[in-house]
């Protein structure tokens, strides 16, 4: 096994491949959460609970609007794994051009248009009126700069497509370094910078993204040769276009139902007034980070399952799954325990407001039990994305989402008379019973029949693109005995 660069995982050992392809993930997450935590500590310790609040209450609607594009950028890490298991690299420059360009023109258009609707859908989801102002200057500067986060993130899922964890982390890291020297300075004022309050705290993080793109734009064109700038390369393949979209879409429309959900959430607890927003805010950073081993993990065991099934190594699908859920599953639980045993200790890093940390332990103490359902079922989901079947996975998120958890934190912070704490308690008990829904359709064995590549037939026939939708003729399962040169 190669220890740098880009890997094979359709052999060798499962777990060595999973924890060598999943520890630079992780270790990207943190530095990408970094990001957004530097600027929550700062923004809480220096400009107060309203201003955290209005850094809180942006990020539904930046996760909204990137809902689509982060869907795109995992169906191409899914080609990307597929063509590179099946041997083929014409495919493989095909899907990283052809992704590079799309992710390219719908971040802009996604950036300017969010810019300019910012302020009226802040009042949409009642952001509390001492916030508005604050949330209207982070968010407006956060979205100028979206693009930037689009091609990191589109450039770092072709990386793992192709079995490369590490090199983005090294960009990530260097970002990360900028954006926690620059907040200080820019939202304090500190020697030739302006003081730019909140506004600061954004731009410090727009400025490091715009690095960390720039520099996996580079490594994709001239360390691997794989991002040519040739007429034949960046003309649209319209097949791959169309699976490109077809794996995307329910993936990006199931990011994007969560962040409605998580906006309708967001203007539940706003009910409740400045303090319980500061707490949800706070606390929800630990969320971030306790769901950060689950997600790494997921995000290999997608890459992992996508060059197996690109080559026909079906069985060793299996194997990966369980690794992969005692792997999560142990590291979740010891942050489980943190958010449940010490969660004060947490929450003081980001205020020391009386109010905002009995609010925010409260939290902790209920939510913290749905840590380690959600790493299982992230895990399973890593599979179907893997695989390219990511409609059952929406499905199974608008149900939890919007026939249990909405409905029943409105009911018991309202009606039931729990206040928040009705809130927390349906935000709790919605990812065990996604576990559930989501082994039940992983264990029926259809995800197998969803792959685009093979290395026996290579890319699928133009009306396979609708199979992973469930219509049309669907790709075999049959295994290819072919072996990688």
């Amino acid at each position: 096994m190669h220890r740098h660069g880009p890997q094979d995982f359709t052999t060798g050992s499962v777990p060595r491949h999973l924890l060598v392809f999943a520890w630079p993930m992780l270790v990207g997450n943190l530095l990408q959460a970094l990001y957004n935590t530097v600027d929550a500590m700062w923004v809480g310790r220096f400009l107060g609970a309203h201003a955290l609040g209005a850094v809180a209450v942006s990020f539904p609607i930046i996760f909204a609007l990137i809902a689509l594009l982060m869907g795109l950028t995992m169906a191409t890490t899914t080609l990307v794994s597929q063509f590179r298991g099946a041997g083929d690299q014409d495919g493989v420059r095909k899907t990283i051009s052809n992704s590079l360009r799309l992710l390219a023109i719908l971040g802009l258009a996604f950036s300017v248009t969010g810019f300019f609707f910012r302020v009226p859908v802040l009042r949409l989801i009642g952001t509390p009126d001492e916030i508005l102002p604050s949330a209207a200057a982070y968010l407006g500067i956060f979205l100028l700069g979206l693009i930037a986060m689009f091609l990191y993130n589109v450039g770092s899922a072709i990386l793992r497509g192709l079995g490369d964890s590490r090199t983005p982390m090294k960009f990530l890291a260097v970002a990360t370094v900028i954006n926690m020297i620059l907040d200080p300075l820019l939202i304090l004022g500190v020697g030739p910078f302006p003081q730019l309050g909140i506004a600061g705290a954004a731009l410090a993080t727009v400025f490091a993204q715009a690095v960390s793109s720039v520099l996996v734009l580079r490594h994709l064109a001239v360390k691997t040769g794989l991002l040519q700038v040739g007429r034949r390369w960046w003309a649209f393949d319209r097949r791959l276009t169309r699976l490109t979209f077809t794996i995307g879409l329910p993936a990006g429309f199931q990011q994007f139902v969560v962040s409605i959900g998580m906006l309708t959430i967001t203007s539940i607890i706003n009910r409740f007034g400045p303090t319980v927003v500061a707490a949800y805010g706070a606390a929800a950073r630990l969320d971030q980070f306790a769901h950060m081993p689950a997600m790494s993990v997921g995000m290999a065991v997608s890459a992992m399952v996508g060059q197996n099934l690109g080559a026909g190594q079906d069985q060793r699908v299996s194997e990966v799954v369980r690794w992969a859920m005692v792997l999560s599953g142990s590291i979740t639980a010891a942050l489980a325990a943190v958010a449940l045993l010490a969660p004060g200790f947490v929450l003081r890093l980001f205020t020391t407001e009386p109010g905002v940390l009995a609010e925010g332990i409260a939290y902790l103490r209920i939510v913290g039990w749905a840590y380690v359902p959600f790493a299982l079922s992230f895990a399973i989901t890593g599979v179907l994305r893997g695989a390219g079947d990511t409609v059952p996975t929406m499905f199974i998120t608008i149900a939890t989402l919007w026939l249990f958890r909405v409905p029943m934190a409105n009911y018991l912070s309202g009606a039931a008379g729990l206040g928040s704490r009705g809130i927390w308690l349906a935000n709790a008990v919605s990812p065990a019973l996604a576990l559930v829904l989501t082994f039940a359709y992983y264990s029926t064995g259809r995800w197998r029949n969803k792959v685009a590549v093979r290395r026996a037939g290579g890319l699928a026939a133009p009306e396979t693109a609708t199979a992973a939708l469930g219509d049309g003729p669907k790709v075999s399962g049959r295994p290819a005995q072919e072996e990688d040169a």
